[in-house]
């Protein structure tokens, strides 16, 4: 597990992938200071780097026509929940240690109703999906107010229907096979989200932890 907290980044890469308790994690994590406080955080679903460069591209194409801020590739796992960070690092290495990669399939381009969910590709919800979430959520406490609906962000906005359809529109046509896209998450990424924030420039990588096929 790799750990980023601003400029003590290359300190904690050097401590390597799971050699340590989750007590020894949330003791360096109170050593390194400002943990205490109560933040927004989100857990992510990352893509493997065979596909991440495809919807980066695809990504980019739609903000650079629709506007919108720039984030990375990811299925939300666990929804906004406030924590403190050592609290939120520690949940995330117990919901990784159980869990094995995720086999994902993109069945649509669809368009939402919210600036968080303004374009996406819809994840097929197959019960390795689901369960993976529900095995997430359930180690952080966290209870959505709807059902899970697993999608992966291509644009964040608040636009009108018909600028949604056009940006649906050149999705498929900058990617006519996007909604045959499979692939293997094999990392679960904790983000500081403040979704007051819409630029998006307070969001940050806390911590990311590799899932293994023998958990």
């Amino acid at each position: 597990m790799w750990l980023t907290q601003g400029d003590s980044t290359s300190v904690l890469r050097v401590l390597g992938v799971f050699p340590f308790s989750i007590s020894f994690l949330q003791t360096l994590s109170i050593a390194l200071g400002g943990e205490e406080q109560m933040e927004v955080y989100s857990v992510w679903a990352i893509p493997p780097e065979t596909v991440r460069p495809r919807l980066k591209a695809l990504m980019e194409n739609l903000r650079n026509k629709f506007g919108g801020p720039e984030f990375g590739p990811h299925i939300t796992m666990v929804g906004a929940i406030r924590l403190n960070r050592k609290d939120a690092i520690a949940k995330l290495v117990a919901a990784s240690e159980g869990l094995k990669p995720i086999k994902c399939r993109i069945s649509s381009v669809s368009k939402g109703t919210f600036f968080y969910q303004c374009i996406y590709l819809l994840v097929h919800p197959d019960d390795e999906v689901m369960e993976a979430s529900r095995h997430c959520c359930g180690h952080f406490g966290y209870v959505s107010s709807s059902p899970y609906m697993p999608h992966l962000s291509l644009l964040y906005g608040d636009i009108s229907e018909e600028e949604k359809d056009k940006a649906i529109e050149k999705a498929k046509a900058l990617d006519n096979v996007i909604d045959q896209l499979e692939f293997e998450v094999s990392t679960l990424a904790l983000y500081r989200t403040d979704t007051e924030d819409k630029t998006l420039e307070s969001w940050e990588l806390v911590a990311d932890c590799k899932l293994r096929d023998g958990n």
